[in-house]
């Protein structure tokens, strides 16, 4: 069975957190679903399994290699598929005035990503340092290695790595320009972490680079009231997370729309973060960071409102 799972490993994505996912969001028959990082479409195949409602579901990526494969994937369903990072749809289909009953956000870096040398994302491969989710979009990691003051970088791996030798890294980067693939970048960070034996130093670096390329955490922290604002009465919102700075984000805003008020339009639906179980750790190592909160929007109709 795992070694079906790496079939097709390029262009193949399982997706995270599926049961839970189905457990929280609880599609059924006639559902209208949102998916605003439907990546390979791992979860929206099984929640359109739930809803039967492909005319309205909408899959959202602004990957290139996602869209050819949803598109691929749902054709001649009507399932809209929009090719954009989730803001920009979120924002749009929010003017549009649009609502749907079923929301999902996986904020993770697909498989796919990881595993396709080119896109720069894995220090495991030597490979250009590009990182962009969006391949159409100006700004690399190779711009910001080359062009970013020490400062600037420091900032970008403390924010956004937590880094402890951010400023160390900074300066050896801007010493050793131009920095051009991942594996030179790898062995600049090593410098700075001798004889590291558990993680290595460069996870961090990268984490970081990759969250600065695509504005990650604004993006996150902009689009949750957005999506809150999209779901319609009794509507409910799923959001998979990959690292404690987008968890935080998503716990805070959580709490603040559905806590211990009497005023909130909203309730908790996990009172903490749920995890990956034992099975899921084995046959999907990446799945080992993966956290997922959801809410979900009271339904205040009452009997007899239009």
């Amino acid at each position: 069975m795992h070694q079906n799972k790496n079939q097709n490993k390029h262009t193949q994505h399982f997706p995270v957190l599926a049961t839970s996912v189905l457990q929280f969001l609880d599609p059924t028959p006639g559902q209208r679903y949102l998916d605003v990082t439907a990546g390979y479409g791992g979860h929206a195949s099984l929640v359109l399994e739930r809803t039967l409602q492909d005319d309205q579901a909408v899959l959202v990526d602004r990957d290139q290699m996602a869209i050819d494969q949803l598109e691929l994937q749902f054709l001649g369903r009507g399932v809209q598929i929009i090719h954009k990072d989730f803001l920009s749809a979120a924002q749009e289909l929010l003017e549009q005035e649009r609502t749907f009953d079923v929301i999902l956000a996986d904020l993770g870096v697909s498989s796919p990503h990881l595993n396709t040398a080119s896109r720069g994302f894995s220090f495991r491969f030597d490979a250009p340092l590009d990182m962009r989710m969006d391949q159409r979009q100006e700004l690399t990691a190779e711009t910001i290695i080359n062009t970013y003051s020490v400062e600037d970088l420091t900032r970008i791996l403390s924010d956004y790595g937590e880094e402890p030798k951010a400023r160390t890294i900074a300066k050896l980067l801007v010493l050793n320009r131009p920095v051009t693939n991942t594996q030179q970048l790898a062995k600049i960070i090593a410098q700075a972490w001798p004889g590291y034996s558990r993680v290595n130093p460069a996870t961090r670096t990268f984490q970081a680079l990759r969250i600065a390329v695509n504005d990650e955490l604004r993006l996150v922290q902009t689009a949750l009231p957005v999506l809150t604002n999209l779901l319609a009465p009794g509507g409910r919102l799923a959001v998979i997370t990959f690292h404690s700075l987008e968890d935080r984000i998503v716990k805070q805003f959580f709490a603040d729309i559905a806590g211990d008020r009497y005023d909130t339009d909203f309730r908790a639906l996990t009172k903490r973060p749920v995890i990956p179980g034992a099975e899921e750790l084995v046959s999907n190592p990446r799945s080992r960071s993966a956290k997922l909160r959801a809410v979900a929007k009271i339904n205040t109709k009452k009997k007899g409102d239009a």
